[in-house]
């Protein structure tokens, strides 16, 4: 999936890959019990658990219990030789160095805090961000052979790894700067004050970390890689069956192009299936464009739910 000699823009300071998230969740096991039904392996490690697609030994998700449901930290990943880089970076901006939190499955590199407060850590990792789209498949069967299995036959969905997070922030012009001038990011597109899409200039997905308006931080989704438009549809049932029926799709987004259906989790956010993003290669320069708000979100699909753009976690203070 991914090229041997990983792409890299020359001399350029940048971020290439959103490493993992991390949430506190109230109950360990509903938590484990809802990306387990999701296709995704859910591991112990100590007092914390880490998320990690099938067959795949990158570190996607850490969940970690604490009271509420909360976004603990987003991790970037960066080229070894570059984590000097940043920390003089960093420091020549005022901000404050953190010690890593208790409890992280992946403590070293630097930690500090971005404009709303969320944990940001940079750690010294294995470039993830594909170096070249991931395209979808279409699989055609040919003259007088049936191409669907029986249901009862359905193959269970796993996802190859995690696309991307969106996030809600108090500001997006005050977020886009924030992570342009500090990690690199570039912007792809925006929606006005809404919203906002980023891109890695190492060779990205349209998007691997966006933002959406809110009182508060948090995590609104995380969106996840699978193989074609009929693995997302299976994914859907596959949640459906497991007791997961809320969320929105199938449908096709037009900021990343990409196919999606999400499904809600116990805390009110979403994971998503995802499929066919546009790709932004590292040495292109994307011209980013700032789109109306009704014409931004979803080419065809479903209306999204009433409380879709709702931070529940600004709910609990």
């Amino acid at each position: 999936m991914f090229s041997a000699a990983p792409n890299r823009r020359s001399a350029a300071l940048g971020v290439h890959s959103l490493d993992h998230f991390s949430l506190t969740v109230p109950n360990l096991e509903a938590a484990s019990n809802f990306y387990s039904s999701f296709g995704l392996d859910v591991v112990a490690h100590g007092n914390a658990m880490g998320v990690y697609a099938s067959g795949n030994p990158q570190l996607w998700g850490v969940l970690l219990e604490g009271p509420i449901k909360r976004l603990h930290h987003l991790s970037f990943g960066v080229f070894g030789e570059d984590l000097e880089r940043f920390k003089h970076r960093i420091e020549m901006r005022g901000i404050r160095l953190l010690d890593p939190p208790p409890g992280v499955i992946e403590p070293a590199g630097l930690w500090f805090r971005d404009p709303d407060g969320i944990l940001i850590q940079l750690r010294a990792a294995p470039k993830t961000s594909p170096d070249q789209k991931l395209a979808a498949r279409l699989i055609s069967s040919p003259d007088g052979k049936a191409g669907a299995p029986k249901r009862s036959q359905a193959p269970i969905v796993r996802p190859l790894r995690l696309g991307h997070c969106l996030t809600f922030t108090r500001n997006v012009s005050n977020a886009i700067c924030f992570y342009t001038e500090l990690l690199g990011l570039r912007l792809s597109d925006r929606s006005g004050s809404d919203s906002a899409f980023m891109h890695g200039i190492h060779g990205s997905d349209h998007h691997l970390l966006s933002f959406a308006r809110s009182s508060a931080p948090g995590l609104h989704h995380c969106c996840w890689d699978v193989r074609s438009l009929n693995e997302i549809g299976l994914g859907a049932m596959q949640m459906a069956a497991r007791g997961y029926h809320k969320g929105w799709g199938l449908g096709r987004h037009v900021l990343g192009s990409n196919y999606f259906h999400y499904v809600r989790d116990p805390w009110g956010s979403y994971c998503g299936y995802s499929c066919d993003m546009d790709y932004i290669p590292v040495d292109m320069e994307w011209k980013a464009g700032d789109h109306d708000p009704g014409d931004a979100s979803y080419v065809w699909g479903p209306n999204p739910p009433a409380d879709w753009n709702h931070n529940h976690e600004a709910d609990r203070g």
